[in-house]
C-alpha cells in the first residue's frame, strides 16, 4: 500500500515540477533556501546551495539534531532519505545501509570529520570499536548518497559522510550540561568558544558511561553445538551486552588563514554486544584510543584567481578486544578450554596525510579546482593473545600451555604499510544563463594494489525559478581492505594480495522543487552496477556483482509559523547478481515523518516517526521473513525556562516496539538482533 500511494505521489511530483507557475525573482528563489541548512560543501569543495550542488545531498544541523533528541549520530543518520542504520552481532556495531549496499563491516561508506577520512586499514570501516559519536559538538552532518571518490578518493563508494564541528562563533561563549537516560546512561558535556591571545579558540569535552540496552537473544550458535552435542554452554536466553565508556574531546584553533585542529576519541568496557562468533559474550570487551591532528592553511585570496589550501593530517588509532568466541564447556561440557575459546586481537595504525588544492577562477564560466596528495598508511603492530589454533576442518584445538602470546608466531594478520598518490582536476562550467556542467577526474596510485581512475559529470538546470533538475553520473572504488588482502592463520577468511577494488557505476535525476515559500519538494531516481565485490570465499575474491534502483523523495513544508512537516519515503530493489536473488538485509523501503510543533514561545514539541519494511533473506537463508517495524520517538524542549537555561525530555520507541536487524545467514542468531525498547532521556543545559 504504501508503495502505491507513494509512487503515486512522486508522478504527482512530476507533474506538478512541469507545471507553469508564476516567475519569481532570483531573490525570491534564494530566500526559500535561507540559513546554513541549505548550503553544502561535501559536493565539490565549495559552499553551494544544495539545490544546485552536482550530487544528491542532505544536511542536518545543530538545530535539526536537538530538536529530535539525538544523542548519537546514528540517531542523526536514520533521517536521512535512503539510510538506514542496522546494527551486526559483533559489539552492535552500526551498519550505514545506503541504497540497498550493505555488508558486515561496512566499508563502502566514507566517513569524514572536518574533511579528514576516519578509515581504518584493517576493516576498511570505522574501526570495529567505534562505539558511536556523541552530538554536542557536532555543527551540522553532510550526506551524499552516490559516489564521491572523484573528490575524495577511496571508499566513498555508497555515501559519504561529512561531520563538521563547531565553531567559536558558534558556540560563542561557555555552555555545558547534563544528561540521564535509560539503561543506567549518563552524559556530561562542556563547550568553549571564544578568544585566546589572539586565536579563535573551540573547545569541547562529551564523557558518556552507560550499561547500553539488553535485550535477550534467545538463541545463539552455541544453542546449536548444544543442541548437537548434549550440553548446556550456552548464555542464551540472554542480553545482549551494550554498555561502553567514552570521551570525546576537541579544540580548534584559528589565526588570519590558520587552523589548528586536534581530537580525541577514547573508548573503555566497550561490551561484545551479541558476540564476535555469533555467541553472547557476558566477559568479552574493548577499548580503544583515537587521536587526529590537523593543521591547514587556507587564503581565499592566495592570488587575483586563486583560493588555495594545503593541509597536513595525522590519525592514530589503537584498538584492543579481549573476547570469548565460545564459552567454558562449549565442545562436550569438560574443562578441555576452563575459561573458553578466548581471541585477544590488538591492532595499531597511524595515518599521515599531506593534501593540496585550490580554486581558480582566471576563466570565465569556470570555477577549475585541481588538487594532488600523498598519504602514507601504516598498520604498524599486530599483537595476538589467545589459547587456541584453528585447524583445517575447521577444527579448534586448544594450543599447549593455554593463553599464549602469539604475536611474533601466528598473528591473525600482518604489519603492512599503503602509500597513496592522488591527483584529481574539477571543472564547474557555467555555458549557459541556466546551465552548468560539473566534471572531474580523479586519479589514484596505491602502492599495493595499483592505479584506479574515476570520472565524474553532473549537468544542472535551472528550469524555472521554482525548479532544479540534475543529470549525474559517477564511479567509485572501495579499496580493498588489509583484512582481506593480509589476513593469515585463519582457514575460514584468508586474505588475498591480488585483489582489485570494488567499482561501482551510479547514474542518478534529480529534481528539486520549489513550490512556494512554505512548501519545498525533492526527488531523486538512481540506478547502479557494482562489479567486483570482494567477499571471503575462504581466500578474499573478487566475486560479486550487485545492480540496484530506486527512488528518494523528501517533502519539506512550514504549515504555520507554529508548525512544521518533514517527510521522506525511499525505495530500492537491489539484485545479487551471482546469485539471481534480492541483495540481502537490506530495507526495500523506508518511510520517515516529522513534525515540530512551537507550543509556547519557548517550547517545541517534536515527533518522528520511522517505518523499516521489506528486508529480504540471503539467498539459501530459509528463516521466515525479517518482520517490519515502525518507531516512533517524541522530545520536547523549553528553551529559557531560567535565564539562559534550557531543558528537554525525550522518549525513543514510545510505544515499545518489537524491532529487529536480521543476523547475517546462515542464521547463528536465528531471531535476529533486538533493539532497544522504549527509553527516556532527560536533560539539562545552561550557556553562561
Amino acid at each position: 500500500m504504501i508503495k502505491v500511494v507513494t509512487n503515486t505521489l512522486g508522478i504527482g511530483l512530476l507533474v506538478m515540477a512541469s507545471a507553469s507557475y508564476a516567475d519569481m525573482s532570483e531573490e525570491d528563489d534564494l530566500s526559500f533556501l535561507y540559513g546554513d541548512e541549505s548550503f553544502v560543501t561535501i559536493a565539490t569543495g565549495r559552499k553551494q546551495l544544495i539545490s544546485r550542488a552536482p550530487a544528491v545531498a542532505s544536511v542536518i544541523t545543530a538545530d535539526d539534531i536537538r530538536r529530535i533528541g539525538a544523542k548519537d549520530l546514528d540517531d542523526v543518520l536514520e533521517t536521512v532519505p535512503g539510510v538506514h542504520v542496522s546494527r551486526r552481532a559483533a559489539g552492535y556495531n552500526s551498519v550505514y545501509t545506503i541504497r540497498g549496499i550493505a555488508s558486515p563491516f561496512n566499508p563502502q561508506v566514507l566517513m569524514l570529520i572536518n574533511g579528514i577520512p576516519l578509515t581504518n586499514l584493517l576493516f576498511g570501516n570505522r574501526g570495529e570499536l567505534w562505539a558511536g559519536m556523541p552530538v554536542e559538538n557536532i555543527s551540522r552532518v553532510e550526506v551524499i548518497r552516490g559516489p564521491g571518490s572523484a573528490v575524495y578518493g577511496a571508499d566513498a563508494f555508497a555515501g559519504t559522510i561529512n561531520i563538521i564541528t563547531k565553531t567559536a562563533d558558534e558556540i560563542n561563549g561557555f555552555e555545558s550540561g547534563i544528561s540521564a537516560s535509560s539503561f543506567d546512561t549518563q552524559r556530561a558535556w562542556a563547550q568553549y568558544g571564544g578568544a585566546y591571545a589572539g586565536w579563535e579558540l573551540a573547545f569541547s569535552l562529551e564523557l558518556l558511561t552507560t550499561e547500553g540496552q539488553s535485550e535477550t537473544v534467545d538463541a545463539d550458535l552455541q544453542t546449536v553445538f548444544d543442541g548437537m552435542l548434549g550440553t548446556t554452554a550456552s548464555f542464551a536466553p540472554g542480553g545482549v551486552d551494550t554498555g561502553k565508556d567514552s570521551v570525546d574531546a576537541r579544540i580548534e584553533l584559528v589565526k588570519d588563514e590558520w587552523m589548528i585542529r586536534a581530537g580525541y576519541q577514547g573508548r573503555r568496557n566497550v561490551d561484545a554486544g551479541a558476540g564476535s562468533f555469533d555467541v553472547l559474550d557476558p566477559l568479552g570487551e574493548g577499548e580503544s584510543d583515537r587521536f587526529n591532528f590537523d593543521v591547514t592553511y587556507h587564503n581565499p585570496d592566495f592570488s587575483d584567481f586563486w583560493d588555495v589550501t594545503a593541509q597536513l593530517s595525522y590519525f592514530d588509532v589503537a584498538t584492543k578486544t579481549d573476547l570469548v568466541l565460545l564459552p567454558p564447556g562449549f565442545f562436550n561440557g569438560v574443562d578441555l578450554f576452563p575459561d573458553g575459546v578466548i581471541g585477544n586481537p590488538h591492532v595499531y595504525e597511524r595515518h599521515t596525510r599531506l593534501d593540496l588544492s585550490g580554486f581558480y577562477t582566471g576563466v570565465d564560466g569556470h570555477d577549475l579546482r585541481v588538487g594532488t596528495g600523498f598519504h602514507y598508511l601504516d598498520l604498524y603492530r599486530v599483537e595476538e593473545t589467545k589459547n587456541f589454533i584453528i585447524l583445517p576442518g575447521p577444527f579448534i584445538a586448544m594450543l599447549p600451555g593455554g593463553l599464549s602470546d602469539v604475536s611474533n608466531t601466528t598473528p591473525f594478520t600482518q604489519e603492512k604499510t599503503r602509500e597513496v598518490f592522488y591527483a584529481f582536476i574539477q571543472d564547474e562550467w557555467q555555458f549557459a544563463r541556466d546551465w552548468s556542467l560539473t566534471g572531474g577526474v580523479r586519479y589514484d596510485h596505491y602502492s599495493d594494489f595499483g592505479d584506479t581512475v574515476n570520472p565524474r559529470a553532473a549537468l544542472v538546470w535551472n528550469t524555472s525559478n521554482n525548479l532544479t533538475s540534475k543529470l549525474l553520473y559517477g564511479r567509485a572504488f572501495r579499496a580493498p581492505s588489509f583484512a582481506e588482502q593480509f589476513n593469515i592463520n585463519n582457514p575460514i577468511a584468508v586474505g588475498n594480495e591480488d585483489l582489485d577494488p570494488e567499482i561501482i557505476n551510479t547514474y542518478e535525476l534529480a529534481f528539486d522543487y520549489v513550490y512556494s515559500n512554505a512548501l519545498r519538494s525533492g526527488l531523486n531516481l538512481f540506478y547502479y552496477e557494482m562489479q567486483d565485490i570482494i567477499r571471503f570465499t575462504p581466500v578474499a575474491m573478487n566475486t560479486g556483482d550487485q545492480t540496484g534502483y530506486g527512488l528518494e523523495w523528501e517533502v519539506e513544508w512550514d504549515v504555520s509559523d507554529k508548525l512544521t512537516l518533514i517527510g521522506n519515503y525511499a525505495y530500492q530493489e537491489s539484485k545479487d547478481e551471482d546469485t539471481d536473488s534480492d541483495a540481502p538485509n537490506a530495507p526495500g523501503q523506508q518511510l520517515y515523518l516529522r513534525s515540530d510543533y512551537r507550543l509556547l514561545p519557548d517550547w517545541i514539541l517534536n515527533a518522528q516517526m520511522s517505518w523499516v519494511l521489506d528486508r529480504e533473506r540471503a539467498a539459501g537463508d530459509v528463516r521466515s521473513t525479517i518482520d517490519d517495524y515502525a518507531a516512533l520517538d517524541v522530545s520536547l524542549r523549553g528553551q529559557d525556562v531560567l535565564p539562559g537555561v534550557e531543558v528537554a525530555f525525550t522518549i525513543r520507541n514510545l510505544t515499545n516496539e518489537d524491532a529487529f536487524e536480521p543476523s547475517l545467514a546462515p542464521g547463528n542468531i536465528p531471531n535476529d538482533l533486538p533493539l532497544a525498547g522504549r527509553s527516556f532521556t532527560a536533560e539539562i543545559r545552561k550557556v553562561w
